[in-house]
């Protein structure tokens, strides 16, 4: 089997004939740490690791006002600035990480329906990229038998990006009718611009719905309030994705246990990446969904950077073996990005063991 066709099994739920392999890293992994160790500096990690999956283009601006960046405050550590959604933030300028929040123009429905929903109504093509670029990159790829996939965030990510986590959380409770506005827009927006690229630039394999769902202890809000607010727009995206014939990836963070049921009733194929730390264990969710999902990641980051071998086979092999023996359809990937204090002898050791018992 091709690594397409083994990874479209997997995504159908079916066990092929070995498991699947795909990863993320922190930036500075690949750009300041691996290279002092061998690594090729510069080189495309899914070239130098041969992994599956390839992603192919897809990922547009959707900021309300394109261009904006606008520096508020600067040092040699760090930077704030605002962007195309209104959001103020901080960012180290010499690490990678999730930028500290400052301040969100976007707080109140009022701001929202008076500047920052007009421009999302419309259907604008050069938003798109190059799409001739990503319908070559299909073309090769599907040449070298490799899964392509398009990328993206949904609006569970985008009320954080456009309005915060401390003004959107408390208006799901005391504003839903701004939510399902903005989610509904939103939504239309994505449905309005995919058309477009699908028709110009072709259609990949998959598609990778970004949701940061829960934090390390839970999700951000009830079952209930997700199926109320979230739910009616994850599916009808999905759905408008399935008509098209591509699956469907999400990855969400942090403990999103809770949130499974939604997810598969949302239509999603693939949950990703299932983080350790947050309490997700693949074996147990593959047994609990078993013919309802397929699943990547999970690999603990941090037995990964002990850098002991025991430890690694423990962890790898250990769940390669639950996951052959309770035949969970599965993609080899670390429970969300491998650190840069996981050594680059230590993610080949990792890969070895991995091609050692990846198949069925």
């Amino acid at each position: 089997m091709t690594p397409r066709e083994i990874v479209r099994a997997i995504f159908d739920k079916q066990i092929p004939e070995r498991m699947g392999l795909n990863e993320s890293f922190w930036p500075e992994t690949l750009s300041e740490y691996w290279p002092k160790q061998g690594y090729p500096e510069g080189a495309d990690p899914a070239e130098v690791f041969s992994y599956d999956v390839r992603g192919v283009g897809g990922w547009f601006d959707s900021t309300p006002f394109r261009g904006v960046w606008d520096v508020l405050e600067e040092t040699d550590e760090w930077r704030v600035a605002r962007d195309g959604r209104g959001a103020a933030l901080k960012f180290w300028k010499h690490k990678s990480g999730t930028p500290e929040h400052i301040e969100f123009e976007c707080a109140t429905p009022e701001v929202w329906f008076a500047k920052y929903r007009e421009p999302l109504l419309a259907t604008e093509p050069d938003r798109l990229g190059d799409m001739e670029a990503a319908k070559r990159a299909i073309v090769q790829r599907r040449e070298e038998g490799l899964y392509t996939c398009y990328a993206n965030l949904f609006v569970f990510e985008l009320m954080r990006a456009t309005i915060g986590d401390q003004n959107f959380l408390p208006a799901m409770i005391e504003q839903p009718e701004w939510i399902a506005d903005f989610c509904q827009v939103h939504t239309d927006f994505f449905i309005r611009h995919y058309e477009i690229l699908f028709r110009e630039a072709g259609l990949p394999d998959g598609f990778f719905l970004y949701e940061d769902l829960g934090y390390s202890n839970g999700p951000f809000c009830s079952p209930a309030m997700m199926r109320e607010l979230w739910l009616p727009h994850a599916k009808r995206f999905v759905g408008f994705l399935k008509d098209y014939g591509l699956q469907v990836m999400m990855h969400s963070c942090g403990d999103v246990r809770m949130l499974v049921p939604l997810i598969v009733e949302a239509g999603v194929d693939v949950l990703q990446p299932m983080e350790a730390k947050a309490g997700n264990n693949v074996i147990e969710l593959g047994k609990a969904f078993a013919g309802k999902l397929g699943f990547m990641g999970n690999i603990d980051v941090r037995a990964l950077s002990t850098n002991d071998r025991e430890a690694v086979r423990r962890e790898v092999v250990g769940k390669l073996t639950a996951v052959r023996e309770n035949r969970i359809p599965y993609v080899f990937h670390s429970d969300h990005s491998v650190p840069p204090d996981v050594t680059l002898e230590t993610y080949r050791y990792a890969l070895d063991l991995f091609w050692e018992h990846c198949r069925y």
